[in-house]
């Protein structure tokens, strides 16, 4: 795994992966000089490398559906995302049940608890950790 991952000990409040894109929801540790633009960008690098890897090795059919006029096979989808700071427990409230909704208001599913691929099984348990500021 990518070394800056490892290091950066970011707390994984939340996420869904869609089929063309993944929504996190990350807590800096409390000593952190935090960096989540780069932290994020060695998480997509490190991903993206191991399954066009894969596909290439089974030379799956996506593989021609991805790749740009100039022969370039682009895993992410353009732009650089969505990125900000929450600023309070509300607001992080707010965005965990809209990244969990996602799957539903695509029309992917009736209920979000039946996605697979999202946090939403651990949050019936666990709730979202709020911290004091």
């Amino acid at each position: 795994m990518n070394e800056k991952i490892e290091r950066a000990r970011y707390e994984l409040v939340a996420w869904v992966v869609m089929p063309e894109h993944v929504h996190l929801v990350v807590i800096p540790p409390p000593d952190a000089d935090s960096d989540a633009a780069g932290l994020l960008t060695a998480i997509k690098i490190t991903h993206a490398q191991r399954v066009l890897s894969r596909w290439r090795a089974i030379n799956a059919p996506i593989l021609t559906r991805i790749k740009e006029p100039s022969g370039r096979v682009r895993y992410w989808q353009p732009g650089g995302g969505f990125d900000r700071n929450v600023r309070d427990s509300q607001e992080l409230i707010n965005i965990v049940a809209y990244i969990h909704a996602n799957p539903v208001k695509r029309g992917l599913v009736d209920r979000a608890e039946l996605w697979r691929w999202s946090s939403i099984h651990r949050h019936r348990s666990q709730p979202v950790p709020i911290r004091n500021q």
